[in-house]
């Protein structure tokens, strides 16, 4: 089969501009997805543990229904909206991207333990590297500015380091 033309990157951003004010407009907040993984965590615990998790101090403050919140549907539509799109492309292949010098399992671990990382370190930064670019440039604010100039220092400063294990 032949695959579809991946979108124009600039009506893609014109779009997610758009989304990003529409969401400003109707739900007084801007676009992230951190917190929706930690309310579906924090779901799963509530049928794990209900009393701790209702005692956390973390977990505790969203109550009964962590779910009832607009980031959560906002993840799963973000999930879906992938899934289709890859779908209806015929890009959608199982597979683990690495170099040849990578082997899969190697390549998995990276990927599991740079997960972990970012996760937790935007739980602990209360946001995730999206609410901070997307939703903290549009307000201005000169934390999420001076954060987008680290992220691209820090990415290019660690690409030659990893390059090698795709570059064979």
């Amino acid at each position: 089969m032949t695959k579809i033309k991946y979108t124009n990157p600039y009506l893609a951003g014109i779009g997610l501009g758009l989304t990003l004010l529409l969401s400003f407009l109707i739900l007084g907040a801007g676009l992230g997805a951190s917190s929706g993984l930690a309310r579906i965590a924090a779901c799963t615990e509530l049928y794990i543990a209900k009393a701790h998790t209702l005692s956390s101090e973390y977990f505790g403050k969203w109550g009964q229904n962590p779910m009832r919140y607009y980031l959560v549907f906002m993840l799963v539509g973000i999930f879906i909206g992938g899934l289709c799109s890859a779908l209806l492309a015929n890009r959608m292949e199982l597979q683990v991207e690495r170099g040849r010098r990578s082997s899969v399992r190697l390549r998995s671990a990276f990927a599991l333990i740079g997960g972990v990382l970012v996760g937790f370190a935007s739980r602990l930064a209360n946001g995730c590297t999206s609410g901070q670019a997307l939703s903290g440039t549009a307000l201005l604010l000169t934390g999420s500015f001076v954060f987008l100039i680290c992220i691209f220092v820090g990415g290019y400063a660690t690409a030659g380091l990893f390059r090698r294990q795709w570059n064979d």
